[in-house]
């Protein structure tokens, strides 16, 4: 789902996993960042659980100061 978003959009997509202990480690807790799955926009947490497409076309359509 995520590629074909950066095809759609001009918008880059990077796609981040980690093994779940990582993400519940102590290190990766200070950092601020959230759990897996989670979905950011330039450093700004957009949702922290699947969503469908349409919900991320959306938020990029906002983003990007485009009419829905």
């Amino acid at each position: 789902m995520m590629p074909g978003l950066g095809k759609k959009f001009p918008v880059e997509i990077e796609v981040i996993s980690k093994p779940r202990k990582e993400y519940q480690s102590d290190d990766y807790k200070i950092t601020g960042m959230p759990s897996a799955p989670a979905i950011m926009m330039d450093n700004k947490l957009v949702a922290t659980k699947d969503v469908s497409l349409d919900f991320l076309e959306k938020v990029i359509h906002k983003h990007l100061g485009m009419d829905s």
